[in-house]
Order: C-alpha cells, then structure tokens, then sequence
C-alpha cells in the first residue's frame, strides 16, 4: 500500500482493482518468504493465520542450525553455538518489545499460553474474603474459560459466583464497551482481576484495553489480557497502558510453528518486585549465581523471574525465524496492510451480500475494532459454504454455531485473493 489508506481509496469489486492494490504494495515481496499450501497445484487461499500462521522459508534451516549444533558439540553447545542455548530466550526481548509495546526486561519467551497464564494467575489473582471476582468476556477462549474456572476453585470460590462474564446485548454479537466499563464499575471493590482477550478468537473485535485497564485500577483490580489473537496483528503499548500482565502463543500471527513457545509481559512495577508470589523454577533464578544451586529461590528482577525451566531451542529458532520477518517489514506497516486486507474483505462480502438472494451474510466482526480476522455468519447455508471453500482450496476457520473466520495476514497474504474469495462465495451462495 502507498501513503494513502484504503478506506481514502473508491473501492471496487473487481479483479483489476485488486490487482492494483497488490502491484501498489510495498509488503508484496514477503510472501516470497513462507511455504504457501497448495490445491491441485496451486497456491491455496490461506486466510486461517488466526489459527495457525504459514511456515516462514528460513524456519527449516534455524532449526537444522541447533540439530547440528546439538550433533556436533552436544551439552557445549549450550555455551559454544552459535546462538548458546543457555542464553538462547535473550534474543527475544528487544524484537518482541516492539511488538508488544513494553520495555524489554518486561518480556519473556517460555513454555506455552496456558501454562503462562496459571502463572501469571498464582501471581496476580490473589483473591480474598472482599476481592476475589475475575471480570472478563463472555466466549473467551476455552482455555482462558478453564483458566479462571480452575484458579477459582483452587482458591476456595465458586465459579458462578467469582466469574463474572460481560455478554453482548440481546441479538448482538461483539460486546460494547460501555457495558465493560459499567460492569466493573458495579462490582468495584468486589474484584480481585479484570481480563480479556486483546482480540476476541470468535467475533474478531478488538478491546479497549487501555480504557479497561484504567477502569480496572481505579476500582483497585489488576488488569491483564491474553493477546494471542492480538499480537502481530494490532497495535499494542502494554506498557504505556499500565497493564499489570499478559501471555499469548507464538503460532498465529507470529508464524512460530504448531504448539510452539509462548510469551509473557509483566509490567516492570510487578517484575522488579522480588516478594510477588509466584510459582519458581530453576531457570527463573537470578542467572548470576544459579549455578551455584543454593537453596531459597532469588528471582531475576524482569519477566525472566517466572521462567520454569532452559529454552527449548528448536522451538524458540522456529520462533527466531519468524521474528525476523517481523523486525524487517515493521510493525506499523503490517498493521497498516493488515487493516487495508479486512477493510477491502469486508467491502466485498457487503458487494456479495447484495448481489445474492435472501441478504444471508451477517458480518460480526465491528468495523471500528478489528484486525486482520472477519468473521461473518452465512444464514442456513454456512456448513455447507464452508465446506465448498474448503474443497476449492480455501483455508479458513468454523466455529460453532455458525461462525466462519476469514483473516487475510499482511505477510502473505495479497487483495487478489480476497478478490477471488468472494467471487467463490457468490457463485456458491447464487446456486
């Protein structure tokens, strides 16, 4: 994309418009950089980077980097690689504290999103007999779901009487944000933690963390947040807003690979402190003497001091050669193309919404609070348009009911084939 956005440019529902819009793309060339999934011998249409991002081409030889390291030098290899594996997860902060919007001693790349928020939860959900109620989203994640449900009954509370959901309103789908600030408002001095999706995996829409993060700290909570739909695809300033902490996966947006490392922010007022409770591991020790195994846990005085155990170094070189990527193209450019993408996506689901029978589209994803992911629910025919797709070499999400989730990502994914994603939605949806 040139200086202008998409939403200054007359949109057109054609193929020679889109095609413009690519050759205008200044991002074009990474997708040169990923294995893209082929149909029939072609390029798939792969808009399921929600669920898990394209492999980028470098990931193979990273990862063969620290085989033949692991072959050749064995346990010297943790001091004498190249990248040594005992201080491999140091790469990461200053790449992923552009991302996240922190200081890089607030970021820390260890183990897996759920693992990460029950720590984060035995440190900062500290419920007593007045504050012990966690605010969050109605259809968050299952695993944040179990997350909360479990800490809660760890803690001696019951689940419906601690977990306090905020629903859309009657016939709506996305949440608006006047009932999340009114909802903590109402509970008040009853929370103990207020935490959301940054982006929520069903709807697509966006939260207003800094406003529920401010509104959280003047009724006396804490706030965090579970970005795994968030990061690398919207803007965020964890620090700057004050958050207290957040977690996510690597393998969507962040292209990391299936089930690989996950991240942790913790805000540097929370991090330097040493007497926070928390569950300790080896490696969260302070690394200037922790090898000499005393007892009695010191933790490092940044996120590190959560760390559990050593970095597991194939998976944190998948995520090595994702980063990169990142860090060449830029942020703000990948949000920038990640907008234009779900604006044009939008447009031409509108277009094909009036050129078929019935109005059967029904976009829930709101306009004003996205990223890349748009989902829509297609009226007694979503299944089986879903499965057309599919079969025509289409990558997308369904989630139950009736939900399909097209996310067209910046770093591969061009205007073309949301051009031609809505050409096989209306031919379908005019038989």
């Amino acid at each position: 994309m040139n200086d202008a956005t998409i939403q200054e440019i007359q949109l057109k529902n054609t193929l020679e418009f889109a095609q413009q819009l690519d050759e205008q793309d200044e991002l074009a060339h990474f997708r040169k950089k990923f294995h893209i999934p082929q149909h029939l011998g072609k390029d798939k249409i792969y808009f399921d980077g929600n669920s898990l991002g394209l492999q980028p081409i470098k990931t193979i030889d990273l990862i063969n980097d620290e085989l033949k390291a692991w072959a050749g030098k064995a346990g010297d290899a943790h001091f004498h690689a190249k990248w040594p594996w005992y201080s491999y997860h140091e790469i990461f902060p200053q790449q992923l504290s552009k991302l996240v919007g922190c200081l890089p001693e607030e970021v820390v790349v260890m183990n897996s999103l759920s693992v990460n928020l029950h720590l984060m939860l035995v440190s900062f959900y500290r419920p007593t007999s007045r504050r012990y109620k966690i605010i969050c989203e109605y259809k968050a994640f299952p695993s944040d779901q179990y997350v909360f449900e479990s800490q809660v009954k760890y803690n001696g509370y019951d689940p419906a009487d601690a977990i306090v959901e905020v629903k859309p309103r009657a016939g709506e789908h996305s949440i608006h944000h006047e009932d999340i600030i009114q909802a903590i408002k109402e509970h008040g001095d009853s929370i103990a933690l207020v935490m959301f999706s940054g982006v929520n995996y069903y709807t697509g829409q966006v939260f207003n963390m800094p406003a529920i993060t401010e509104m959280a700290h003047k009724v006396g909570a804490l706030a965090g947040f579970d970005l795994a739909h968030a990061v690398g695809n919207i803007e965020l300033n964890m620090h700057g807003w004050k958050v207290d902490f957040a977690c996510w996966c690597t393998y969507k947006y962040l292209n990391s690979g299936p089930g690989s490392v996950g991240g942790a922010y913790i805000h540097e007022k929370h991090a330097s402190n040493k007497n926070l409770p928390r569950f300790a591991g080896w490696w969260g020790y302070d690394k200037r003497t922790r090898f000499e195994m005393k007892k009695g846990f010191d933790p490092m005085p940044t996120a590190e001091g959560w760390q559990l155990s050593n970095a597991p170094v194939l998976s944190m070189a998948a995520h090595k050669a994702a980063l990169d990527i990142f860090e060449e193209a830029g942020l703000d450019r990948l949000i920038k193309k990640g907008q234009a993408l779900s604006d044009f996506l939008i447009f031409i689901l509108e277009k094909v919404n009036r050129n078929v029978d019935n109005n059967s589209i029904e976009i829930i994803t709101p306009k004003k609070e996205k990223g890349c992911q748009v989902s829509f629910i297609v009226k007694n025919k979503g299944k089986e348009l879903y499965d057309h797709l599919m079969d025509n070499g289409v990558a997308i999400g369904w989630r139950e009911p009736a939900v399909i989730r097209a996310t067209p990502v910046p770093l591969y994914n061009t205007f073309e084939e949301v051009f031609r994603f809505g050409q096989l939605i209306q031919a379908k949806l005019s038989t």
